[in-house]
């Protein structure tokens, strides 16, 4: 890949409402962490320059709210995304039951739905004590689906920028078959392809 050239990706971090998806991201992009963040509502979005493979890629991160009633508007925002991060709190085991939920919304939402999408599943907050959900269960739900898992914590930045490199490269690579794949249909030309006579 032409090392010169920015790839723009769209990343997005979906999970139920509190399990930490602000914190994770302004860790990783402004390496800080704060107790007391508003609720999302909607959506924003964070940018970050990074290098993955020798390719220096734009990333546009958008963090959702994980508030219910928000959800059908949440999903708007799926379309065009290059890759997902399922969050949740490894202290509140509803959020983690409530992965399956999520993880199906989004595939159902984007198009063309790909079972292999590029996703990465974050436990985080394992800082705390009052864990709900084992390494060993949540290890177990993501190999069953062939996703990635990172145990995080946004408060003490451990895990942060490998689960948000990981995905980055995994995007990468989607990116990089899909762009091959619309370059070869295009240049499918074949003495057969041209026209046997001159017009007149």
């Amino acid at each position: 890949m032409n090392s010169n050239r920015n790839v723009d990706l769209k990343i997005i971090i979906i999970g139920a409402l509190g399990v930490g998806k602000t914190s994770l991201l302004h860790q990783f992009v402004h390496k800080t962490f704060h107790e007391d963040y508003r609720t999302t509502l909607g959506a924003s979005i964070l940018s970050k320059r990074i290098m993955v493979d020798n390719t220096p890629l734009k990333l546009q991160i958008w963090d959702t709210g994980g508030q219910e009633r928000f959800r059908s508007m949440v999903s708007t925002f799926y379309k065009g995304s290059d890759g997902c991060m399922l969050a949740f709190d490894v202290t509140d085991l509803e959020s983690f039951e409530s992965l399956d939920d999520w993880r199906e919304d989004f595939l159902e939402k984007i198009i063309p739905a790909e079972q292999g999408f590029p996703m990465v599943v974050l436990g985080n907050k394992i800082d705390l004590n009052e864990r709900q959900v084992s390494k060993e269960t949540a290890s177990f739900w993501c190999k069953e689906k062939d996703i990635p898992y990172f145990e995080v914590s946004a408060k003490n930045d451990i895990n942060v920028v490998q689960a948000f490199e990981t995905l980055a490269r995994q995007a990468l690579l989607r990116y990089q078959e899909m762009l091959e794949n619309y370059l070869t249909d295009s240049i499918k030309l074949t003495p057969d392809d041209q026209p046997k006579k001159k017009c007149c």
